[in-house]
């Protein structure tokens, strides 16, 4: 039995990440022990919801990996009490898809309450109409209760209770605008906890405390009690013995974004998944058979990753002798050969350069030729979330195909691509990184 509710809002900048994350830490602070998981792709949040749980971060995204994995995938990560924050606002799905991978779409998959977090900064009686909508607008779903943010008074909070009392739905939490709480920002959303983790650390008690302050923790725990019992198993990763060799995966400030069970379906294929940080590490680690560089900010930090030059000859001559190399959009950036007129890696023979536009949007890929992770014609479910571009855009075989475009560069022993795919939803491309490795090694 997982209990469980889901942290949902009218759109985006309500204030769900910081309300979900305070809950992570304020229940975990009872004594409970809390799982978070975040809808939707967003690699930046769920860093903020693993500082609250101690728990390793988990997505639910029926796009990224079907709709029948989003029950195993929550059994395999959940403790005894799930707070899963919802994306964008709660019936905000893949455009021209009537709310597929939506908020309101994992909510009906899990059976899950949802608690609309609502900013209230701006109105007052208003707030009820918008409530009374949201809880209207699909009969499918519970909307189990409201919380109250950005509050500018008691009166303030009064009136809006006093519109809400004839809807009958309960106002959870009353919370007032904090300017101790938060989180700064960039070009793509909130900077990841890792980059400002002691600061993050620090912020987590007032968080805590602010929740509690202002929200119904025993109210919220009920929530998530009533949620129904969930049908399935658990999601797992492959269990196989024999030899195992070691992948280094780019970590580190620079290098935040990676989903969890990317790690754990290495580990199950006897991968040794090794933390590199390629901003302080001057050389790769001992047996090193394979090279993954997820996602990041390396535009950020790309004077300190061009400093360290012994690491990036390093990793241009493993490549070049041909150690199977996987990169995800900033792992893509790293391995040109400069990235805003900065050395890099110099693997691809390709620049990279920040621009003004921003390239956000769920994608589905073929793969036009076999590669290190794909048999040619395969096709995957994957998404972009980065304002940079390469040129050229693709090498002489391109990792990736859509929309009629080949994007990226490809090779038997290489994979480097701006799409982010969720390898728990493609276990086939973790097996075939985990088989060349072996190879290799």
């Amino acid at each position: 039995m997982v209990d469980r509710l889901i942290i949902a809002a009218p759109g985006s900048g309500h204030g769900k990440t910081t309300v979900a994350t305070g809950l992570m830490a304020a229940l975990r602070s009872r004594g409970l022990r809390v799982s978070g998981h975040k809808v939707g792709p967003d690699f930046i949040d769920p860093g903020y919801h693993a500082l609250a749980t101690g728990r390793p971060p988990r997505n639910l995204d029926p796009f990224l990996q079907g709709e029948d994995l989003v029950v195993p995938l929550l059994l395999h990560g959940a403790a005894d009490l799930a707070v899963i924050e919802g994306v964008m606002g709660l019936f905000d799905g893949a455009l021209g898809t009537e709310g597929y991978a939506s908020t309101a779409h994992v909510a009906r998959l899990l059976s899950a309450p949802v608690v609309l977090v609502v900013d209230a900064s701006a109105a007052s009686r208003s707030v009820a109409a918008t409530v009374l909508g949201f809880a209207h607008y699909d009969p499918e779903l519970e909307l189990a209760g409201v919380i109250l943010n950005k509050l500018g008074s008691e009166r303030h909070e009064d009136e809006i209770r006093a519109a809400l009392r004839p809807t009958g739905i309960p106002v959870l939490g009353a919370l007032r605008r904090s300017d101790d709480i938060h989180a700064p920002s960039r070009h793509l959303g909130l900077v990841p906890a890792a980059e400002r983790a002691a600061e993050s650390q620090r912020l987590l008690p007032k968080l805590a405390a602010w929740i509690a302050g202002g929200v119904d923790l025993d109210a919220i725990t009920r929530v998530a009690r009533a949620a129904p019992r969930l049908a399935g198993s658990p999601w797992g990763p492959p269990a196989v013995s024999g030899p195992r060799r070691v992948v280094a995966a780019a970590g580190g400030p620079a290098f935040t974004f990676r989903y969890t069970e990317t790690v754990e379906l290495l580990d199950g294929l006897g991968i040794d998944v090794v933390e590199l940080d390629p901003l302080r590490d001057k050389a790769l680690p001992r047996d090193c058979a394979g090279l993954y560089f997820g996602g990041g900010f390396p535009e950020v930090h790309a004077e300190e990753l061009s400093a360290n030059v012994s690491l990036r000859e390093e990793v241009a001559k493993v490549a070049a002798a041909g150690m199977p190399v996987v990169a995800e959009c900033a792992g893509l950036l790293y391995l040109c050969g400069e990235l805003d007129g900065l050395p890099m890696a110099g693997v691809l023979d390709a620049t990279a350069h920040m621009t003004n536009r921003g390239a956000l949007g769920y994608r589905k890929a073929t793969a036009p030729a076999a590669h290190l992770l794909g048999e040619g014609g395969q096709h995957v479910t994957g998404h972009e979330f980065h304002r940079t571009e390469t040129l050229p855009r693709q090498g002489k075989t391109a990792a990736w195909v859509w929309d009629g475009t080949g994007e990226g560069f490809a090779s038997p022993t290489l994979h480097a691509s701006y799409l982010h795919v969720h390898w728990a939803g493609h276990p086939s491309l973790a097996r075939r990184f985990a088989a060349a490795v072996h190879a290799h090694g």
